[in-house]
């Protein structure tokens, strides 16, 4: 049996296992889908949402890239952010980031890797913006895990720039935003910030009128 194989006969195991425990299982999730949170993480198959925060299926709308980013450009994160906060309406925004992330370690790197250099441009914006404090680190593990945690701290005040969020606030006081990282040595979620729903917190260059919205 090959790999692939194995992802199939896994995936019977899975389904006959829920089915013993909770005979509806499935047909309730077929009915709804009412997450209170929506995830903003990494691709790395390492840290997925619902297993490291023991959540089931349905309670966490996810969006994942290198790195966690949160690129104003990007009409994939955008469509779902819109989704997730006016159609599903959720309360809390969880931007993920995780210890040794390797799209932040070929950041703080000259090399080159072809397309994907386009897409760790956005990461190395955040290392020259806090560089001083990234390069006072003594290793470079330890450059990259710092670097990991301003970057998720700017992808949460990234997300507050955008009219969606700001729209969101001001009909009803949600969601609010909060910056993790997830360690792949210990299994633990290190919370490095919270921003609670305040339009006036937001720099003035980056408010919108309401007509905007």
């Amino acid at each position: 049996m090959n790999k692939y194989e194995r992802l199939l006969l896994q995936n019977k195991a899975w389904s006959e296992e829920k089915l013993t425990l909770d005979k509806s299982y499935f047909e309730r999730l077929a009915f709804q889908q009412k997450p209170n949170f929506l995830w903003i993480g990494c691709s790395d198959s390492r840290v997925p949402a619902d297993r490291i925060t023991g959540t089931d299926p349905g309670e966490i709308f996810v969006h994942r890239n290198i790195a966690n980013m949160v690129v104003h450009t990007d009409l994939n994160m955008l469509s779902v952010l819109e989704y997730a906060v006016h159609y599903l309406k959720v309360e809390h925004i969880i931007v993920c980031g995780h210890y040794g992330c390797g799209g932040v370690d070929a950041a703080v790197t000259n090399k080159s890797f072809g397309l994907i250099n386009k897409w760790l441009r956005n990461i190395k914006e955040v290392y020259k913006m806090h560089q001083a404090e990234v390069d006072q680190e003594p290793t470079h593990a330890g450059k990259v895990n710092k670097l990991v945690e301003l970057n998720v701290v700017e992808q949460c005040q990234d997300l507050i720039k955008t009219s969606i969020i700001q729209k969101a606030w001001k009909a009803r006081k949600a969601p609010a935003i909060h910056g993790w990282v997830y360690g792949l040595s210990n299994g633990l979620i290190n919370e490095l910030i919270t921003i609670t729903p305040d339009v006036e917190a937001i720099h003035p260059i980056f408010r919108y009128e309401d007509s905007e919205l």
